[in-house]
């Protein structure tokens, strides 16, 4: 056993120096007269003294009026005990440091063993904690769940995140439909999640859920290129057309869900197919005089008043009370605050994930995110913590990352009610965008939003 202890030993003082170099601390070794020994990494970069002008020098040496006027070495040869004391160092650390003496069988001092610790780093992890502590307490606050129970957070395949009751109670009732092969109506404002809606209705349907989901947006596709793609066109049918003709996305989505997306937009010609294929349950190409039997579910969404379309002649009331069975309307996320900061923390990790961060929310961003408005709704939300992983440099993300250049307090100042703040920073965003790309058309690509939608609002704020 004592040959044993003796080993281990002999192999601690042989690897000691590697040790010591190991430190996260500072470590410096002196003998009695203060004379440098020994200088570890941590140490030179704590106190900014390159290792070569401490190490075979004599601490006395390294004395300096702007930036070290005393040394603790000297303080523990003349005390003859342990000192510390907190130090400003020559590259603008603030130090703890801590000498401690090692005396032989008489009492003389023989070493001293000083030890420095960067107390701003210590500050920093204090921060760390605080600020790690305070988004606890706002998660539970916020949500008055277990956020670290992702059943209670994600719904679908997709893992959809929700937490506010009526969003909750939104997807309950989309559950409870999903095994009954009516049409649903989904309807609210550009970028709600009204496809994520759709989406988890056909991965609830126990009898299409392994079959197709066919997104089709109807106001990104010219109304004379909609019909041959909805309905398929034959051989022969326009210059252009494929040998042998080509299925429409009725018969891709055979078996499974057809979710017809921003609905308002479809020319009133096309309305009169759409209603016959929805009595019918069949289509005929482009081209055809055949009728071919689909078994398909539609889902369709818009962020139009379909009623006061209808009452304005721009949509078929038929068609209306036809899609109309199941209406689910998605609000606003300025009306669902408490699904804010666990969206927010979901796509803050998808993007860590996608860019090899590390970035963490903050409660002062989090404070900033539950009071903007959210014109674009979690489209736009997306997109601003996609700009703040990428382009911010600091792995905390705080508020003044954010980037926008007014914080909610001059919007406040400058606009009495959420109405009027939406539109003015709606009208601001797009005549920016109008500015950078030109067209409707691109503006509509770069937004991800329908080319009508964007003409409609440049129009109603005048921008040329």
């Amino acid at each position: 056993m004592d040959n044993r202890r003796n080993a281990h030993k002999e192999s601690l003082s042989n690897n000691l120096e590697e040790i010591m170099e190991a430190s996260f601390d500072g470590i410096m070794v002196t003998d009695g007269d203060g004379n440098c020994l020994f200088a570890n990494r941590s140490y030179t970069k704590d106190t900014g003294i390159l290792n070569e002008e401490i190490v075979g020098h004599n601490v006395r040496e390294l004395l300096n009026p702007a930036w070290m006027r005393t040394s603790i070495a000297l303080e523990v040869i003349e005390q003859k005990r342990t000192v510390s004391m907190e130090h400003d160092t020559k590259n603008g650390n603030h130090i703890l440091v801590t000498g401690n003496p090692i005396y032989d069988e008489a009492g003389n001092i023989v070493k001293i063993v000083v030890n420095t610790r960067d107390l701003s780093k210590i500050a920093d992890l204090k921060l760390q904690l605080d600020e790690a502590e305070a988004m606890n307490k706002l998660y539970m606050e916020r949500m008055g769940i277990d956020h670290n129970n992702s059943d209670q957070l994600l719904l679908g395949t997709n893992g959809t995140v929700v937490v506010n009751k009526h969003m909750r109670d939104i997807y309950e009732i989309a559950r409870r439909v999903s095994t009954y092969n009516t049409t649903v109506l989904i309807t609210g404002e550009s970028g709600t999640g009204k496809e994520l809606v759709a989406r988890y209705i056909h991965q609830c349907d126990p009898s299409r859920k392994d079959k197709p989901f066919v997104v089709i947006n109807c106001g990104a596709i010219p109304a004379n290129l909609l019909e041959s793609e909805l309905f398929g066109y034959e051989e022969g049918t326009f210059t252009g057309a494929l040998k042998g003709g080509k299925k429409g996305l009725f018969e891709e989505a055979e078996g499974g869900v057809l979710f017809l997306d921003e609905i308002g937009e479809m020319d009133l010609s096309l309305q009169v197919k759409l209603l016959r294929v929805l009595e019918s349950r069949t289509v005929m190409r482009v081209g055809s005089s055949k009728e071919k039997k689909v078994d398909i579910r539609v889902v369709a969404a818009t962020n139009r008043e379909l009623e006061k379309e209808v009452r304005e002649g721009r949509f078929r009331d038929d068609l209306y009370y036809r899609l109309n069975v199941v209406s689910l309307k998605v609000p606003p996320l300025r009306e669902r605050i408490d699904d804010i900061l666990p969206i927010a923390t979901k796509f803050t990790n998808s993007f860590n994930k996608l860019y090899g961060q590390n970035k963490k929310l903050t409660y002062d961003l989090v404070s900033e995110l539950e009071d903007y408005p959210w014109p674009g709704n979690i489209r736009e939300l997306k997109n601003v913590i996609e700009n703040m992983v990428v382009v911010s440099q600091n792995e905390y993300l705080r508020s003044g990352d954010l980037p926008w250049g007014r914080d909610s307090g001059e919007i406040l100042d400058e606009q009495p009610t959420l109405k009027a703040a939406m539109e003015d920073f709606e009208k601001r965003f797009l005549q920016k965008a109008k500015e950078r790309w030109k067209t409707t058309e691109k503006i509509g690509e770069m937004l991800d939003v329908n080319q009508s939608t964007i003409s409609r609002k440049l129009r109603k704020y005048g921008i040329d």
